[in-house]
């Protein structure tokens, strides 16, 4: 794979099975490299194979969010169809039968969440809702902004005080606009319908600390009248309903502590009306918000097609390196059972009658359609990505374990270079992915295809602080002062199993060579790339460090979700500046003396660009070897979701420096090594 195949990529992603089980609508996307952007379609797929799948809608304008009716006879998507540039709309669709496309709503801002009423009636959705400022386009116009809580703004949404995302509702007819359900300050979403149409079940932050206490509940919110009833009481973090068919319990997904992050989310219940909540998902100690897309839980009553509330619900769970599917049990007793598993990553799923439509993937495999039927046949729908894999070559990950301190095994990936030859010896890339709750594994991650396929072997871990295992290993780097749970705070254990990792694998596989050997990482990851040059920088000829957060103690007044890391490290950056200072990277600034390309977007929010400004500078006033590319225009999402064009000229920019720094063995520099699977070719 090389940088210019990311224009090959394709995903399927959000099936939608129809009422009656018999067909699955989908999302597929694709990239235009010709005019730098991403196509989206809606299509459908029958669920016993009879036909070849077929897109359903052109996608010229992101189509996206399918949502049947409840009879199963026309389908609701979302588009940018108006006539306004930027306006995004919803549409209804006939599927069996005469009709044309109808517009029910159009809008400036994007609409998400679809769900169709039980009685056919409406469609629920969420949308932002912007304040009169921007009528006008030019800034210079617009009023001052009076920010009087935290987290004003959102990395790619950009300003979101005066612009709340709320829940519309819109009659299925076309005899009315969508009403706005939720108005005024305060945020909501996620909305699913009651089981008699009455009303919606959301989530909100509806109260004046949301930003110091991080709660977030669950309300009723009445159709006639919009009057909200708060089912939680402000002591966690709930969301994802999901109404029981029956009616009168509501699944949800969530965690009783606000205050602490990160934490395995769990499944839960609660009565319709109210009163204490129960976790169902306990005797699995992983989470049930997969940290690639949490999804809400759907309850067996409604997956089988009967009568009730059924007896548990189905959900998404990470388990060390792979998202499988479970079936959680309503007593809360009976530990969640595995439904479909295996070495893959499962990216959504939905149900009805027995069926389960679900889109997965491999390492070499990217994601498709499949569905599971009651007997336990499996089928796959779709072979959407066969012609970028025949053009490509996907190459396999091999998984080991690392020991680690304390006797701990940290799980790790290895991948191969093509045309791979056992008495080669290659040069290592060794990658830490961001969060620091989150999870390489069983997934196709085109980053590592691009590097290995230029001739590295490059390795993949979940160090300590990951997601995908017990809540005590990803919060094992929680702050050596935080109130609830103790741990050794970044750059500590997490730093011994990364280099356990690397270690390992050098010991294990005779083909890494271990003179040449490059580092890096986003986001946290580019925190490790960072913090690795500074203390462990003699492991590494070269270290790209992206998007990284290099002082703790500025990203807690600059980030879009400032303020919020005193969850992980305990007190705040105010209470306890030497420990942020401590655990900073650009504190050791003077230890570094690997050659480092910093890499920042210039819009992004997450991690402000003055994280990678502040290291530049420091290293280049030092006399330090520093190459800093600033991309425009993107925010902290660049390579998984920025333009086309500018994620090749990233993937470019990363092979060309550690082309030059890890072509050459040690004890042969400047011999101009020319084997075709040399990283330097």
């Amino acid at each position: 794979m090389k940088p210019s195949d990311i224009g090959r990529i394709v995903s399927v992603a959000s099936p939608a099975l129809s009422p009656g089980a018999t067909h699955v609508a989908f999302v597929v996307t694709r990239v235009d490299m010709d005019d730098n952007r991403y196509r989206s379609q809606v299509w459908l797929a029958r669920t016993d194979g009879a036909e070849a799948p077929r897109p359903l809608t052109a996608g010229e304008r992101s189509d996206g969010n399918p949502t049947w009716s409840p009879d199963g006879r026309e389908l609701a998507f979302t588009s940018r169809r108006a006539e306004k540039k930027g306006d995004a709309t919803l549409h209804v669709i006939p599927i069996h039968g005469p009709g044309e496309v109808r517009t029910l709503a159009t809008l400036p801002e994007g609409i998400d969440g679809l769900a169709w009423s039980p009685d056919g009636r409406w469609i629920a959705f969420g949308a932002r809702t912007r304040d009169a400022r921007y009528d006008k386009d030019e800034e210079s116009w617009q009023p001052p902004r009076r920010i009087t809580r935290f987290f004003a703004q959102i990395d790619d949404e950009g300003w979101t005080f005066d612009r709340p995302h709320h829940v519309y509702v819109v009659p299925v007819d076309g005899s009315a606009r969508a009403r706005n359900l939720t108005p005024g300050e305060f945020q909501f979403g996620g909305a699913a319908w009651l089981a008699d149409s009455s009303g919606l079940v959301c989530s909100g932050a509806a109260h004046d600390t949301w930003d110091l206490d991080f709660a977030e509940d669950l309300y009723v919110v009445q159709l006639a009248n919009g009057k909200r009833r708060a089912l939680t009481k402000q002591t966690g973090s709930y969301g994802q309903p999901r109404p029981a068919p029956g009616g009168t319990a509501i699944g949800f997904l969530g965690a009783d502590d606000p205050s602490t992050y990160p934490q395995n989310v769990h499944v839960g219940v609660i009565d319709a009306s109210g009163g204490a909540h129960r976790w169902l998902s306990l005797g699995l100690d992983r989470s049930f918000a997969p940290t690639s897309g949490a999804q809400p839980p759907i309850w067996l009553g409604e997956a089988d097609g009967v009568a009730g509330d059924g007896e548990g619900m189905l959900a998404l769970a990470e388990d060390r390196g792979r998202v499988s599917l479970y079936r959680v049990a309503v007593d809360g007793d009976t530990p969640p059972e595995l439904v479909i598993g295996g070495d893959r990553w499962i990216s959504g799923f939905d149900a009805g009658r027995g069926v389960i439509a679900f889109v997965a993937g491999t390492a070499d495999e990217p994601d498709e359609l499949f569905v599971r039927f009651p007997n336990g046949e499996e089928r796959q729908l779709t072979t959407l990505t066969q012609a970028m894999r025949d053009a490509v070559h996907p190459l396999p990950y091999e998984r080991f374990t690392a020991p680690s301190t304390d006797g701990v095994e940290v799980d790790a990936w290895i991948v191969r270079p093509p045309n791979f030859e056992e008495t080669q010896r290659y040069p290592v890339l060794l990658s830490v992915h961001g969060g620091p709750f989150g999870q390489y594994g069983e997934h196709f991650f085109d980053e590592a295809q691009l590097y290995a396929s230029a001739g590295y072997v490059v390795l993949l871990s979940n160090p300590r602080g990951s997601s995908g295992r017990e809540d005590a290993w990803g919060q094992a780097i929680l702050g050596a002062e935080h109130p609830r749970r103790r741990g050794t705070g970044w750059g500590s254990v997490d730093v011994d199993d990364v280099l356990a990792v690397l270690d390992e694998a050098l010991r294990r596989y005779t083909f890494c060579d271990a003179s040449r050997v490059g580092m890096l990482g986003g986001s946290y990851g580019g925190y490790m790339a960072t913090w690795l040059a500074a203390h462990h920088g003699e492991r590494f000829r070269a270290i790209c460090s992206e998007r990284a957060v290099n002082n703790l103690v500025s990203e807690e007044w600059s980030s879009d979700i400032a303020t919020i890391f005193r969850v992980t490290h305990g007190p705040s950056h105010l209470d306890a500046p030497e420990e942020y200072a401590r655990m900073s990277p650009v504190t050791y600034v003077d230890k570094i003396d690997t050659p480092m390309l910093l890499i920042h977007s210039e819009q992004d929010l997450r991690c402000p660009i003055a994280q990678a400004e502040e290291l530049f500078v420091a290293l280049r006033l030092r006399g330090k070897d520093v190459e800093f590319v600033r991309f425009p225009g993107e925010g902290h999402e660049l390579s998984r979701s920025g333009s086309p064009v500018h994620r090749v000229q990233r993937a470019e920019i990363i092979l060309e420096f550690f082309g030059k720094h890890l072509a050459e063995p040690a004890e042969n520099a400047g011999d101009g090594v020319s084997d075709e699977r040399d990283p330097a070719s």
